[in-house]
């Protein structure tokens, strides 16, 4: 089923994949054929990147990231993500250091 050339492609570019990791969407229906759920959330990052092109600093690069990431769980979690922030900020200024996670808002509700 493989070739000898792909085996040579994949070894040229350093890639390692089995081919039961390549057809493993055609053993279990969960997995999905297409990548469109994670292109699409990366989409409002490549926007933003070319709305605030060059922080122009290392730090601001990081917080940037930061912020991405957490907007980004929120949703996931099924949060808000404007909900999140306030209601992350607040324990955070009143507590430096003080860290809420988006799951922990979804169980603080659910209880």
């Amino acid at each position: 089923m493989w070739s000898v050339a792909w085996h040579g492609i994949c070894d040229a570019v350093g890639i390692r994949v089995s081919p039961q990791a390549l057809t493993a969407c055609l053993d279990h229906a969960a997995i999905p054929l297409d990548n469109n759920a994670t292109e699409r959330a990366l989409r409002g990052v490549a926007v933003g990147r070319k709305n605030h092109y060059g922080s122009r600093s290392e730090r601001g690069t990081q917080v940037a990231a930061l912020c991405y990431s957490l907007l980004e769980s929120a949703k996931l979690a099924g949060v808000e993500p404007a909900a999140y922030l306030a209601a992350a900020t607040r324990p955070a200024i009143a507590t430096p250091g003080t860290v809420t996670l988006p799951r922990e808002l979804v169980a603080a509700s659910a209880a």
